[in-house]
């Protein structure tokens, strides 16, 4: 059985685990390369579950075939925000489309507020549930502090 200790964000591969060293992400990298998949940095401070649609750092890289040059990027990505939630993204266009093969965290904030379950009775004997998170009661740019 998998447990979350420490109410830690659990989106994309790897996310239960500790968090990776660069090796390990240099390890990861080389993977995607090796499948002719092109990475993405992106970033963000709201990670709710349906927040899909983060913040790209620079543009997709699809010409670049070495590791330590997308490592470069994503600690580029860090130093410029170093309390939010970077991810690394990996696409494959074989069919067409980019369609995404590989996700995981590359980055998080020292404080990881949460979310909290929020329960509403309505109509009837009906009860709606909805996440709410609590980094999101700060201004945006100013959640992870």
């Amino acid at each position: 059985m998998m447990t979350n200790h420490g109410s830690r964000i659990t989106q994309g591969t790897f996310s239960f685990l500790p968090d990776m060293t660069d090796e390990q992400i240099t390890k990861q990298i080389q993977y995607c390369l090796k499948n002719g998949w092109a990475l993405n940095v992106e970033f963000t401070d709201d990670p709710h579950p349906r927040n899909t649609y983060w913040e790209m750092w620079g543009i997709p890289m699809f010409d670049i075939k070495d590791a330590a040059g997308i490592l470069y990027e994503v600690n580029q990505c860090r130093k410029a925000y170093p309390n939010h939630y970077i991810r690394l993204t990996a696409f494959d266009s074989t069919r067409g489309t980019e369609s995404v093969k590989l996700s995981f965290l590359v980055n998080r904030p020292k404080n990881e507020p949460g979310f909290g379950l929020v329960r509403q009775e309505v109509d009837g004997r009906r009860i709606r549930y909805t996440i709410h998170s609590y980094a999101s009661e700060r201004p945006e740019g100013e959640r992870y502090r």
